[in-house]
């Protein structure tokens, strides 16, 4: 998989280290010639691809042939920045997969599929799920957003009177745009089939829709 990294930072810098590990051909994109001296001295980053380029402008972006791209992760420390970046990459270039990170939380609102944004990463919001999520049983907690809200991940850990505690899989009243995916139970993740039984206590992963957001909590709240 080809990974194109618009920001040399921190973030964007790890993110390349761990993407290169995994095999992938990873290139990263950072104006501050700089900080990719800095970056390639280190010898951290042996076999991760480095431009020192402007990666809003549309000439540099032609230039390390970003149509070839499977994924565009817009990582810069700028909103504007990551948003120009998403756009181009998505309009202009139509990488199937791109990915923002969104610096501001009151920003969010633009980091949609209009701003050719697929995933949206907003650091304080996903700290906050996770918060919730290691506090609150009976409580359906959103945990990401795909395709600018057009889809999500939800998780519940069921409580002793949830309505799904003690049925199976296939017995939960869920719509057909929702489906569960994954049970953590006993530290332990498992992938459910229809003759999987439910348990208070566990914890349920489930992508849904804004329509199917409050049928999926009617089923695993109550």
């Amino acid at each position: 998989m080809r990974v194109v990294i618009a920001g040399g930072g921190n973030v964007g810098l790890h993110i390349a280290a761990d993407l290169n590990a995994a095999g992938h051909d990873v290139l990263v994109l950072e104006q501050v010639e700089a900080i990719v001296k800095r970056a390639v001295a280190s010898g951290e980053y042996e076999g991760v691809d480095f431009k020192v380029v402007d990666a809003c402008e549309l000439a540099a972006l032609s230039a390390v042939d970003l149509s070839t791209a499977d994924v565009v992760a817009a990582v810069t420390g700028d909103d504007e920045d990551n948003l120009v970046v998403s756009l181009l990459a998505k309009q202009e270039f139509g990488v199937p997969r791109v990915i923002a990170r969104v610096n501001h939380p009151k920003n969010e609102w633009m980091f949609n599929e209009t701003w050719g944004v697929d995933v949206a990463v907003s650091t304080p919001h996903l700290i906050t799920a996770l918060v919730e999520e290691a506090v609150s049983v009976g409580t359906l907690v959103r945990l990401l957003q795909f395709e600018g809200g057009k889809a999500r991940l939800v998780e519940v850990t069921l409580a002793d009177r949830s309505p799904a505690a003690g049925l199976r899989v296939a017995d939960l009243d869920l719509p057909r745009d929702s489906t569960l995916v994954a049970i953590i139970r006993d530290e332990h993740v498992v992938v459910p089939r229809g003759d999987t039984p439910l348990q208070a206590q566990a914890e349920v992963l489930v992508p849904v829709t804004p329509d199917s957001e409050e049928q999926v909590r009617a089923a695993l709240v109550g």
